[in-house]
């Protein structure tokens, strides 16, 4: 009888120690499931963790095995969220990136003069894709500028292509006598609208004045518009220096108003100077045009060197080095002109 009540308290204690062995449910991992899911597990049996959709093990070790002390092993498994590519660059507009993850939301814009075509946000998704393309920046695109067909203002583009889009600029055109006031040139702005356009206006110019020693020719017209010209000329021995042809501009004024420069006599008669590249007496020579050059020989010690001097609009000077001799003296004085050159 003893050995009965002993053996069955044996059994007992044996069923008792081995339910305290046995695993009890596994530890959660945020973002992740269990394969098989109970308040038990006997020894020797095994679970495998898998991460939620859009979510990715940062470690290999995802199977896990009850032992037979009870007690599950450190759980080390993690999930972290998958990421999307980067699904730039978008042309003329820009990504508003917080991260890539999975659940994030971007968000598209265009730049300035460009409009969006498209979705303006996307989200990653489990798979790890993003929800939507990238959308489309297309450019701003202006109407025709307000120019009459049959105005006096005209344009061309100096792009190709049938339409005026952002930044593009088109140049403008007056036709004559008209006169353009403003830029010449207007840009499609980012609004749609042009930027300020030029206007033409009609320009008189007074009858042009005559000049001093001088005519001008044809002069028989009554009134001169924008662009119109007329040309002057000397009267011989004057010359003219500058641009002969005066233009009438849009301020109602012409360029310029030329002058008839006059002719310098030669101040000495016995000298001999250099007058295109020769030698003449300057009493043959008598007066040179304005604006050329003659050379006076100077006297040194036992040789000569020449200076220049400038006719300036009937001004000429002598220079200080030349001296001219009377007549008497000239028998016993060598010229400068036919001394020997005297060395730098």
């Amino acid at each position: 009888m003893f050995s009965v009540l002993f053996s069955l308290c044996l059994v007992g204690i044996t069923h008792v120690a081995l339910a305290d062995k046995v695993c009890p449910r596994p530890p959660e991992v945020p973002l992740a499931t269990i394969n098989i899911n109970k308040e038990a597990y006997i020894p020797g049996e095994h679970i495998v963790y898998r991460c939620n959709p859009g979510y990715i093990p940062q470690s290999s070790s995802s199977r896990y095995i009850c032992p037979s002390s009870g007690i599950w092993p450190t759980v080390i498994f993690k999930c972290i969220p998958k990421k999307c590519p980067y699904p730039g660059p978008l042309n003329n507009g820009e990504i508003h990136v917080t991260d890539l993850n999975y659940l994030s939301v971007i968000r598209f814009s265009c730049n300035t003069g460009f409009v969006l075509e498209g979705p303006t946000s996307s989200l990653c998704q489990a798979e790890g894709s993003w929800s939507e393309s990238l959308p489309i920046c297309h450019p701003v695109i202006c109407p025709p500028p307000p120019v009459s067909e049959f105005g006096v203002l005209s344009y061309h583009k100096i792009e190709s292509g049938e339409t005026f889009v952002f930044q593009e600029t088109i140049r403008f055109s007056c036709l004559l006598p008209f006169a353009m006031f403003g830029s010449e040139t207007a840009t499609c702005q980012a609004d749609g609208s042009w930027s300020p356009l030029p206007e033409c206006k009609s320009v008189q110019c007074p009858r042009p004045e005559p000049i001093e020693h001088g005519f001008i020719n044809f002069a028989v017209r009554t009134t001169f518009h924008y662009q119109d010209t007329v040309s002057y000329g000397c009267n011989p021995p004057y010359i003219m220096d500058e641009a002969s042809e005066s233009r009438c501009e849009k301020t109602g004024t012409w360029s310029n108003k030329p002058t008839c420069k006059a002719p310098c006599n030669i101040p000495v008669e016995k000298a001999t100077v250099l007058y295109n590249g020769q030698k003449i007496k300057a009493k043959n020579l008598k007066s040179i045009q304005h604006a050329e050059t003659i050379w006076f020989f100077c006297k040194a010690q036992d040789c000569s060197y020449k200076t220049p001097t400038q006719c300036i609009d009937g001004q000429l000077s002598v220079p200080d080095c030349y001296e001219e001799h009377n007549w008497f003296i000239s028998w016993f004085k060598k010229d400068p002109a036919d001394m020997t050159p005297c060395s730098n």
